[in-house]
Order: C-alpha cells, then sequence, then structure tokens
C-alpha cells in the first residue's frame, strides 16, 4: 500500500486506515481531525511513504548510540535523584536531629514531605511530560532539585529543612515518569526491561556512595560546619554542575535527534514500529486521560506500585536506624548498608535481564516478592525473639534489596503495556503518585515509640507484601484477557488473528513481515491508545 501523494502528510496517515477496510478505523478517521493526528508529522516524514529497510546491523548501530547519548545520561540523573533524596537517612544518622533540635515525629515528617508534594503534583506533571520537550524539562527539574538541596546545609530549624525537602520533592516528582516514557520512545519493547534496570539500578549504587560518603564524612572534625552539612553541599554541587550537561547531551525524541543523520533517523524510527505505542507527540489529549481511568489495568499497576514502595521507603529512611539496632555503631551501620546497594544492583540487572530473556515479567515480579517475604519474616521473627540473631537479621534485612527489583520491572511492565503519549504519562505519573503515598505510608507505620525493633512495621510491611504476590495473580489474568479482545476485533477487521510480536525479538524483524498483510503497522507511528489499536499485543 502507498499513500496517496495529493493529501499533505498529516492526512496520510489518516487515509491508510481507511484504505486498510477497517470499519473501526473508518469510524476513528471520522472523529479525527487534522490537528488531532498532526504529532505523525515529525515521525512520517522521514519513513516516507513506504518501510524503510533496516538490518541487524544498523538496529544494532542505532542502539548502542542511543545508549551512549540517552541512556548513559538517564543513568547519571537518576543515581544523582536516589543520591539525593537518600542523604536524608545517612545526615540523620550524623547528628542533624539533635544539630537542629528534631523532636516526636519530625524526622518523619521529613521524610514523608517530598513524597506528598510529589503526589500533589502529580496532575501537573502529567501535562508537563507531554507538552514540554524532554530536554528542556529534564534540564530545569535537575537544576532546580540541586540547588534545593544544597539549601538544606543552610536550614537551621525544623521548618527549613521541611522548605527545602519539599522543593526537592517537586522538581523530583516528574522524574521517574519521563525516564520511563523515554525508554519507550526512544527502545523496542524487548530492549526496555534492560535499559530501565540499568538506570534503575543506580539506585543501588547511590546507596553504595552515599554509605561511603557518609562514613568517611563521619570522621571530619571541624568547628565551623556539621558533617551532615557537608553531605548536602556536595550533593547539590554536583546535581547542579550536572544540569548544563543534560542541555547539551541529550535530545527530547528520535525526530529532533542531534546524534542520527537524516537516514539513520528514519531507520531508528522505523525500528520503533513493532512496539505499536507511538513515537511522541506535545499534544495532551483528555480522551486518553479518560480511557486511562476506564482501564481496570490501571488499578493493579497502582495496587503494585503503592504495595512495593512502602518497604521501599522503610529501607531508605529507616534502614542505616535498623541496623544500628542490631547494635552497631554509626559508622558501622554506615559501612553494612553497602552489601545491601549492591543487593539492589544485582537484584536489578538479574531480574530485568531474566524477565527479558523469559519474556515474563511477571514471573521474575511474584518470585522477587517472595523473597522479600521472606526476609520480612525472617525480621519479624528475629525481633519478636528474646534473644536477636544478629546474623539472621541481617540476612532478612539483606533480602528486602530484592524489593529493589521490583519497581523497574513492574515500570517496564506498564511501559510495554500502555500505548498513546498522553495515556502513557498519565500512567506513569500514577505509578509516580503510588510511589509518594508509599513512600509516605512507609515511614508512618514505622513510628519512634515502636524503637528499636519496630515490630508493628514489620508485621503491616509483611502483610502488604502478601497482599502485592495476589495482585501480581490477578494482572495476568486481566492482560490475558484483553488479548483475547484484540484477537477478536483483529478478525473482525479482517487481520490475522495472531501477530507475531516482533517487538520482543532479540533480533530486529520488520514488523507484520510473517503476516504479508499490508493493512499492518499502519497504525504503529500514530498517536493510538492499546485499547484503540487492534494490532496491540500485551506482554506478560
Amino acid at each position: 500500500m502507498s499513500y496517496n501523494n495529493n493529501y499533505p502528510i498529516e492526512d496520510k496517515a489518516e487515509i491508510s486506515h481507511i484504505e486498510a477496510g477497517d470499519d473501526h478505523l473508518k469510524h476513528e478517521a471520522h472523529h479525527h481531525t487534522t490537528a488531532e493526528i498532526k504529532h505523525g508529522d515529525r515521525a512520517l516524514k522521514y519513513v516516507g511513504e513506504e518501510r524503510v529497510e533496516l538490518t541487524e546491523e544498523d538496529n544494532a548501530r542505532i542502539r548502542r548510540k542511543t545508549d551512549k547519548r540517552i541512556l548513559s545520561i538517564l543513568m547519571w540523573v537518576y543515581f544523582l535523584q536516589i543520591f539525593d533524596k537518600t542523604l536524608l537517612g545517612y545526615a540523620n544518622n550524623l547528628g542533624m536531629s539533635t544539630t537542629v533540635g528534631l523532636h516526636g515525629n519530625q524526622y518523619s515528617l521529613l521524610s514523608m514531605i517530598n513524597a506528598i508534594v510529589q503526589l500533589g503534583w502529580q496532575p501537573f506533571s502529567s501535562y508537563l511530560l507531554v507538552r514540554v520537550p524532554a530536554r528542556h524539562l529534564m534540564t530545569g527539574m535537575v537544576f532546580c532539585w540541586g540547588l534545593s538541596q544544597a539549601c538544606m546545609a543552610a536550614s537551621s530549624t525544623f521548618a527549613g529543612l521541611l522548605a527545602c525537602r519539599a522543593l526537592l520533592g517537586l522538581f523530583e516528582a516528574g522524574c521517574l515518569p519521563l525516564f520511563s516514557l523515554l525508554t519507550v520512545q526512544w527502545y523496542r519493547r524487548s530492549e526496555q526491561p534492560l535499559r530501565v534496570a540499568a538506570w534503575y539500578s543506580t539506585n543501588g549504587m547511590a546507596t553504595i556512595v552515599a554509605a561511603l560518603i557518609s562514613f568517611g564524612l563521619g570522621h571530619v572534625k571541624s568547628p565551623h560546619i556539621h558533617n551532615w552539612q557537608l553531605i548536602f553541599i556536595i550533593s547539590g554541587i554536583i546535581t547542579v554542575l550536572t544540569a548544563p550537561v543534560i542541555w547539551f547531551m541529550i535530545d527530547s525524541d528520535v525526530a529532533s535527534a542531534r546524534f542520527f543523520d537524516e537516514e539513520e533517523k528514519a531507520k531508528a524510527i522505523e525500528r520503533l514500529r513493532a512496539n505499536n505505542t507511538g513515537t511522541g507527540t506535545n499534544e495532551f489529549k483528555w480522551k486518553q486521560v479518560l480511557e486511562l481511568f476506564m482501564d481496570p489495568k490501571t488499578y493493579l499497576w497502582l495496587a503494585l506500585t503503592l504495595c512495593n514502595n512502602v518497604g521501599a521507603a522503610v529501607t531508605t529512611y529507616f534502614g542505616p536506624t535498623l541496623i544500628g539496632s542490631f547494635g552497631f555503631s554509626k559508622n558501622i551501620s554506615s559501612l553494612l548498608n553497602m552489601p545491601f546497594g549492591f543487593l539492589q544492583i544485582i537484584a536489578i540487572m538479574v531480574g530485568c535481564y531474566a524477565a527479558t530473556k523469559f519474556r515474563l515479567k511477571s514471573a521474575m515480579l511474584a518470585a522477587f516478592i517472595t523473597v522479600v517475604i521472606v526476609g520480612l519474616a525472617l525480621l519479624y521473627v528475629e525481633n519478636t525473639r528474646g534473644h536477636l540473631r544478629i546474623a539472621v537479621a541481617l540476612v532478612g534485612y539483606y533480602l528486602l534489596a530484592f524489593l529493589f527489583g521490583c519497581n523497574p520491572m513492574v515500570v517496564a511492565w506498564i511501559a510495554g503495556n500502555t500505548a498513546g503519549q498522553t495515556k502513557k504519562a498519565a500512567v506513569m505519573s500514577i505509578f509516580n503518585a503510588a510511589s509518594a503515598v508509599g513512600n509516605i505510608v512507609g515511614p508512618a507505620i514505622f513510628t519512634d515509640k515502636d524503637k528499636p525493633h519496630y515490630i508493628p512495621g514489620l508485621k503491616t510491611t509483611l502483610g502488604i507484601f502478601c497482599a502485592m504476590l495476589a495482585c501480581v495473580g490477578l494482572q495476568v489474568v486481566l492482560l490475558f484477557f484483553f488479548n483475547k479482545q484484540r484477537q477478536n476485533q483483529r478478525v473482525a477487521h479482517g487481520k490475522p488473528k495472531y501477530i507475531k510480536d516482533t517487538s520482543m525479538e532479540d533480533k530486529y524483524q520488520a514488523y507484520g513481515s510473517d503476516e504479508h498483510n499490508d493493512a499492518l503497522g499502519q497504525n504503529a507511528l500514530l498517536d493510538l491508545t492499546d485499547f484503540k489499536n487492534d494490532e496491540f499485543v500485551y506482554v506478560y
């Protein structure tokens, strides 16, 4: 099939639907104005009227260039985001609460405030993620949260710390949704889990570096500055200086990539066709937001994220304190948190690699949740015994590191099962909102009155992860029925019932090549949601 050359490029996409003989899409096209489909212009002008020929060598070369320019920035910035957020626990371990005079649950409120602000900001974040080019948005966010982090050192009151921590949460609010969108826009679905794992695994590296810096600065003796203030100054300066690097390195989408020539742009767009998730647009579509809230998957994504991040908040803010309760000094407690960070990296990379290799994110997610449940059970049992066995308790705590392998798999699972730029932005904002709620609930269930063993908090968290395991099973069942729906829609529209999902293949294959059906792939570069695109295949 070829387009009618008498039509402007934005209308060709609509014409292609009509020529395909798809009654459902004819109806959709009737309601789509030129303005609504204009988002396809930049991508369509590169791929032209025919499919772009792409070899596996081309595919590998484009992927390497994308890793070098995009993935490297995502990894560094995400490291900074986790590093800056994690340092609060280490600063408290070095005497911040004593110096400032925090009392009661004021430290818990400091731990929660950035999550509270992020939760309130998510509706605005969804809009900005679609409307503002990623290059501009990321540069501004990083500069502002670095400034907020540095100002923590100048705060001598609870109110000052609270204000800086709130601003940190505000400017970090769009980080994870933005990174998820960029991963979807630049990579094939088979490549996404490992790329998410690559930038998300810096979570563990941030824990290791934070522990080392905390240990080193814990030995600084100065009458002019506290060592906890040095932590915030150093991290804030590094983050602020990263902002101009982002501006010169990163690009918002494939069509505007400065590191691709014109031919490479066409091939980079063509290799993403099989994703069936579009190429990105700056038009915010309220219909996609409405669809998101009518989609039952949304609420299970929310439940999975909420459950997991309750546990993540526990380890982030109270990990050093929990280890300290085993009888270690503050400096040794910092060092003993380093293996925890190393296990985070291992869990994230191994989990996402296995999920990619076996193409079953749900199975790996369930396995990791089970490991976390075992760790929580060990901690609960040991802390309720009359005599604490430190080695067993440490093993239980270290097993909690596997919960950090769950979030990137959930992110990749969401990204691979959601299409439509506004819907993707909104669902990732919901993910971030659920993360924020988890970060609020986590510290709240570990209160000062339960020190040093936090028995009620451990018991509650154990129940939460059992519920999370059940949600994984429910989501698999739901995705199975949605795939059956899409199969029936394809048959009704004269398309093959079963489509080979080449986006999940290790080696590049042209989308629709096995079916020899010219109607396949015409929707792929348009901003259609997974409900509207009958060629969408949900992944387990």
